[in-house]
């Protein structure tokens, strides 16, 4: 039976649309056959770190790095990584990305489909792992993370749309945030088998790690051949709204999916008096709340410092004084409890709100930023180790750190910007948000070993300012998003005591749109 549902706006009025809808088998499935797109970028993440850790790797491509790890004398605790070649090795995977995302996945998710992105995706993926695992030099090594990054571009920028899509209004934050507990996923896959591969003897581990990431790449490809696209997407193609009427039957378990459709049919019908998304984006001022976020909520995401401890954690604890095989092991207990706080956020975000979970793990993300800046100005010099207590104290940290990410930041970087897009300017505006959050991706990447060398411990109080501000921001200009259906989200900007005097009066919304 058909459960309906009434959605709540953030003022506390009930919206003038009631869908009927249930959580049916069809949706979650194809859902979760979508966010396969996250397992392959957690593990791609969780990788890059894993074996640039390996002995074996960094004699083979980086045998500067790894003559500074062996002979230490002389050589900072925080320099002992400093090397921009093995950054490149990280951050080119996020340079093409980055670059797809701009120039061919938007279009392509506009134009053809969400489907059709994630199948081009899965098949530059693929190919990606055959070129990492094979690699002779540290240019084909590259080359593969290069490949790797097409398939992200195309896979980040249509898998959160086709979740948002998707999932009925009163599920959509459980839904969308399976992509980032399938990135968890992803990246627990890759820290087990890094620590697996990393004791085979004879050196060639690493090849298992680069060349299993197409494992999840081919589950993507192959799952997303036989998903169904999405309704709004079916619309924006000019597809018969019979066949979009019986598929919404199909997916949300109801006959009564005319009110739905027709919201759809509405936005598209704007969207079609607009001749280009981006112009409509970056110079209608309607937009200014939506650019502003997808802009500023994934490069904030990167500020937190959380993708230089996914990257790097395996290397920041052997800078601490852990051997190769602890670093591993303890990176996986740092996994997994990333991947339990994010399950908590699949129920939290639809139960408490998008704002309360960023407000609270900016806090806790901050408290712990700063302790642990603490703990390694004052303990862990430029030579020498952390005692057992204090490295302990620090993998503590870590870990209530990861867990305040995975249950805010992590998530829901993914979900608002995802939701909050009308029809017309969707597709542009999440290759802003994808693109947005790769180029401090690549900053971080590029960069943090560096600045690691150069600012040691107060590195960690650099990403906690950052986490004030962005925490400040979220409570200052974020509205509240729960609940709403998709295509009637817009009305929150109006609402916002700040939003509404840059977007203008409720009078000029009509002449705004067009």
């Amino acid at each position: 039976m058909a459960v309906g549902f009434a959605v709540v706006s953030p003022e506390g009025g009930e919206d003038a649309r009631q869908y009927d809808g249930r959580v049916t088998a069809f949706v979650a499935l194809s859902c979760v056959t979508a966010a396969m797109g996250g397992a392959i970028f957690g593990y791609d993440i969780s990788t890059a770190g894993g074996v640039s850790s390996m002995d074996a790797f960094l004699r083979e491509f980086f045998p500067d790095v790894y003559r500074r790890m062996k002979r230490a004398a002389g050589v900072s605790n925080y320099c002992k990584f400093d090397s921009q070649l093995l950054t490149l090795f990280t951050s080119s995977l996020y340079i093409t990305g980055l670059l797809t995302a701009v120039l061919l996945a938007s279009w392509l998710t506009a134009r053809c489909g969400r489907r059709p992105s994630m199948v081009f995706g899965g098949v530059a993926y693929l190919a990606g792992a055959a070129v990492s695992g094979g690699a002779v030099n540290v240019f084909m090594a590259i080359l593969g993370r290069a490949l790797l990054g097409v398939g992200l571009g195309f896979a980040n920028q249509a898998v959160p749309l086709y979740l948002s899509e998707m999932a009925p209004a009163r599920y959509r934050g459980m839904f969308s945030n399976g992509f980032q507990f399938s990135l968890c996923l992803g990246a627990l896959l890759a820290t087990v088998v890094n620590y697996g591969a990393e004791k085979i003897t004879g050196g060639w581990g690493w090849r298992l790690s680069l060349g299993l990431a197409g494992v999840p790449a081919a589950l993507l490809t192959v799952g997303a051949i036989f998903l169904p696209e999405t309704p709004n997407s079916l619309v924006q193609q000019g597809r018969d709204h019979g066949k979009v009427r019986a598929l919404l039957q199909k997916i949300r378990g109801t006959d009564a999916v005319d009110q739905e459709l027709d919201d759809i049919v509405a936005a598209n019908a704007m969207a079609q008096q607009c001749d280009n998304g981006w112009r409509l984006i970056l110079t209608n001022r309607r937009y200014r709340p939506q650019l502003a976020m997808a802009i500023l909520i994934p490069s904030f995401t990167q500020l937190t410092g959380i993708n230089a401890i996914g990257f790097y954690a395996p290397v920041l604890l052997r800078s601490i004084g852990m051997g190769e095989s602890a670093s591993l092991i303890s990176t996986i207990v740092l996994v997994v409890v990333s991947s339990a706080a994010t399950f908590i956020s699949l129920f939290a975000a639809d139960l408490f709100g998008r704002r309360t979970l960023l407000l609270a793990g900016g806090a806790q993300m901050l408290v712990c930023e700063v302790l642990i800046g603490a703990i390694m100005a004052a303990k862990l010099g430029d030579e020498g180790g952390l005692s057992r207590a204090y490295a302990l104290a620090l993998l503590l940290l870590i870990g209530l750190y990861s867990a305040g990410f995975g249950c805010s930041w992590g998530p829901l970087s993914w979900l608002v910007p995802s939701e909050i897009f009308p029809l017309e300017v969707r597709s542009a505006g999440q290759s802003i948000t994808v693109a947005s959050g790769f180029v401090f991706t690549i900053l971080v990447a590029q960069y943090f070993l560096a600045m690691l060398c150069r600012l040691k411990a107060w590195l960690f109080f650099f990403f906690a300012g950052w986490i004030v501000a962005m925490t400040a921001f979220v409570y200052l200009f974020l509205p509240e998003t729960k609940g709403l259906p998709i295509e009637h989200i817009d009305k929150v900007w109006t609402e916002h005591w700040f939003w509404k005097k840059v977007i203008g009066a409720r009078e000029d919304e009509a002449s705004a749109k067009l």
